[in-house]
């Protein structure tokens, strides 16, 4: 009886083994995935591509940030004076003529002085009538007004400024302490300006990813360049309809999954630059007693066009590489199991149950 009962271990394992399906993986587990692909406009799926890291890839790769893939805009070149536009309120006097100018003076409330500019760019004023304002500057609408009065009026003297700057706005959104809408005026506006008037940024901001928004097209602006390295390449001027966000740094996470001895999400400081053998020593290395080193991916989601590469720990180079590639915000380190190990937990999964019911099986047999 004893004999027998001694040999349902290996027959269990002899079972295990033969069982379709059940044989040790050799295979990457992300070589067969497929992921959601933007081609041609449309979302597709596609077989995941694993790309090598080596140092042809690390080297193109630096090459590519270094030339900017997002070009920053170039019409950064401000303008000789304020152009007037729709709903700016426009101070006129015409001196020696009282009967012209606001009624009350300087007694009127400044919310009423002056005059609105139209939807179309124009103003009314008595003895001219609409008065296309709109893209001039202050001098330009005095020489205008001026040549309308002078028809009626003898040496007119005419001054024009701007009460109320309403046509011209960037908006100013994330973490900073006062997020809205800017006004401009005559002096441009730039990012630092900007940021200042919304009354700086607080402790979660991320400077280093800011993102302008301009015409239906979205460009990268590292702000702590502009502060710590007086990179003034990035303090550009902004222009009507801009929208400037400054991200929350606390999304900047990497994700540290597999046979890792510790799975964390572990945060990218501000500024700072975080690479795969830092991230990996950050979740206290590999599990050699359950880890495949040769699997170690980094899954990048991206843009509607994720990425997913591979280290090859076992060769001589791992640590270099490992040192030299940069991780980014949202990518997952996955370290792929061992097979023997795999099987392992598919039998710890499969022969306790196994062998506990045929033990039941043997009792009751009276074995």
């Amino acid at each position: 009886m004893y004999r027998s009962i001694s040999l349902i271990p290996v027959l269990l394992l002899q079972a295990c083994s033969l069982t379709p399906g059940m044989e040790m993986e050799t295979n990457s587990p992300l070589s067969h995935i497929e992921v959601p692909t933007m081609k041609d406009g449309k979302l597709v799926k596609e077989k995941a591509k694993i790309i090598p890291i080596t140092a042809d890839l690390i080297i193109e790769r630096e090459h590519s940030k270094q030339q900017g893939i997002n070009t920053l805009p170039t019409d950064n070149v401000p303008t000789t004076a304020y152009k007037i536009g729709p709903h700016d309120r426009l101070q006129i006097t015409v001196w020696e003529h009282p009967e012209l100018n606001d009624p009350g003076s300087e007694k009127i409330d400044p919310e009423l002085a002056g005059k609105t500019v139209q939807d179309d760019g124009t103003l009314y004023y008595p003895y001219v009538g609409d008065v296309p304002v709109g893209g001039k500057t202050a001098a330009e609408a005095r020489q205008l007004l001026t040549e309308g009065l002078s028809k009626y009026f003898k040496d007119v003297k005419v001054d024009v400024r701007v009460l109320s700057f309403q046509s011209h706005r960037a908006a100013v959104v994330g973490q900073v302490e006062h997020p809205g809408v800017l006004s401009m005026n005559e002096t441009p506006l730039t990012i630092a300006e900007a940021i200042s008037r919304a009354g700086g940024v607080n402790e979660e901001a991320d400077t280093t990813n800011v993102t302008l928004a301009r015409d239906g097209k979205l460009y990268k602006i590292d702000v702590l360049k502009l502060y710590e390295k007086g990179g003034a390449d990035q303090n550009l001027l902004l222009k009507d309809g801009d929208v400037l966000n400054i991200p929350d740094r606390r999304d900047n996470k990497v994700f540290m999954m597999g046979e890792v001895n510790k799975q964390q999400a572990l945060q990218i400081g501000n500024g700072q630059r975080m690479t795969l053998s830092q991230a990996l020593a950050e979740a206290y290395g590999l599990d050699f007693n359950s880890s495949r080193p040769g699997e170690i991916y980094v899954i990048r989601p991206g843009e509607m066009k994720p990425e997913i590469f591979q280290l090859d720990a076992e060769s001589p180079d791992a640590l270099i590489l490992a040192d030299q590639f940069p991780l980014q915000a949202h990518d997952t380190v996955f370290v792929g199991t061992a097979g023997v190990t795999q099987w392992s937990r598919v039998l710890n999964q499969i022969l306790p149950s196994s062998f506990t019911s045929v033990m039941s099986r043997a009792a009751f047999m009276g074995m």
